[in-house]
């Protein structure tokens, strides 16, 4: 089943699991009510969600969706790896935990290798931001684990086999999903592309493979964690763009958060910049979420770093993220 989403846009921010009283502060301050959380094995279970969402609640700020690093980007789980049951188990059961914590929501990404990433390059005004160059990249990572070109896992693998064992573990996770009444919704690959250190990226970096994708799941409860960034990464080779696909998916009701950043232009060479800088207009971002009554949260993501201090980032585009939303709202209405 499906949990009960309050209607309509919501903002939330990316916060830690033990927020510091000015975290909280801060948060508030910016007028935003929701927070995704992350954590890992050593800390993940019902307990620590619920006294997670109890922490939240008493300082006004709703928990939407909670993730564990350590069942997110598993290779194991992409590539059939030999410890591959064992965490498609402790997926299952960070969903149940979920859902008897009464958390609706968490993200998943079912890359092999990580995110991967250049140098760290200048955006306006000389701020700091994540770069990307494909004639340079060598290396992805995710939690503290660096993959590495030619093969990262060495040898290549074919998209059958990454078709053949998604198709495997969503038909595994999705019944479980909809017991807990917790919905999944999959983050692109970043960077979308044909293939990174001898691993296919063909599920998650298209439009017609997230179709296949939410296809084979079948299920009210397995949807898109649609990450604009991403989506803008991949240009041309989408096959749909941002706003198209948001319209497409968001009319099925497939779109549960959304990942609200710019890059200044495709790849092969990208530099994650500004909400108001990239090669983006957001506003159509968001009017199409308005258009679709969207009503899961947009959190901002991968901020370029301001004077070196990373709140001076998140207050800007909060700003600019409410009053992107209070545009959209009035001209709906």
């Amino acid at each position: 089943m499906l949990p009960e989403i309050e209607p309509g846009i919501k903002l939330a921010a990316q916060m830690s699991p033990e927020p510091s009283e000015d975290d909280l502060k801060f948060v508030k301050q910016m007028g935003v009510d929701y927070a995704v959380l992350w954590t890992d094995a050593s800390k993940s279970s019902y307990d620590y969600y619920a006294s997670r969402r109890k922490l939240f609640e008493n300082a006004g700020i709703k928990v939407y969706g909670f993730g564990n690093r350590d069942v997110h980007n598993q290779d194991a789980i992409v590539l059939n790896l030999p410890n591959r049951d064992a965490k498609v188990e402790q997926y299952k059961q960070h969903l149940r935990d979920l859902g008897k914590a009464g958390i609706p929501y968490t993200t998943y990404a079912h890359m092999a290798n990580g995110i991967w990433s250049t140098e760290r390059e200048q955006t306006r005004g000389g701020a700091s931001a994540r770069g990307f160059d494909l004639d340079k990249a060598d290396k992805g990572h995710w939690a503290g684990t660096l993959y590495s070109h030619p093969l990262s896992h060495g040898r290549r693998y074919t998209q059958e086999e990454l078709w053949d064992n998604y198709t495997r573990f969503i038909q595994e996770v999705a019944p479980v999903a909809e017991e807990a009444g917790v919905r999944i919704g999959f983050h692109p690959d970043d960077p979308p592309g044909p293939e990174l250190g001898g691993v296919p990226r063909c599920i998650f970096s298209s439009y017609d493979g997230y179709a296949r994708a939410l296809e084979i799941a079948g299920s009210p409860n397995v949807g898109i964690c649609f990450c604009v960034g991403c989506w803008l990464e991949g240009g041309p080779s989408m096959g749909k763009d941002a706003v198209e696909s948001i319209r497409s998916f968001g009319s099925q009701g497939k779109l549960f958060k959304v990942h609200f950043r710019n890059v200044d232009q495709p790849l092969p060479h990208f530099v994650e910049t500004f909400v108001d800088d990239g090669y983006m207009d957001m506003y159509k971002v968001m009017k199409a979420l308005r258009e679709v009554n969207f009503d899961g949260v947009v959190i901002p993501d991968h901020i370029p770093t301001m004077l070196n201090d990373p709140r001076l980032g998140t207050a800007y585009t909060i700003g600019y993220m409410k009053a992107l939303i209070q545009r959209a709202n009035e001209e709906a209405a």
